[in-house]
């Protein structure tokens, strides 16, 4: 699975980050994602996409 965080619809409200450290961080006030996503996390990585206030975060298979 690939995540990718639009930064444009991103406000930098951290909660993917919170949900899921292992693929989310911070830069320029912006999140970022690892890609690809390890699959021991792809359930989290999936939580926070969902729990999005923007709907920033798209995932890919």
């Amino acid at each position: 699975m690939k995540a990718k965080v639009d930064p444009d619809l991103c406000t930098g409200c951290e909660l993917c980050v919170g949900l899921c450290p292992e693929v989310f961080r911070m830069e320029d006030g912006k999140a970022v994602a690892a890609s690809p996503v390890p699959a021991a996390h792809e359930a989290a990585c999936k939580d926070a996409a969902a729990q999005c206030p923007v709907e920033a975060i798209k995932l890919e298979p």
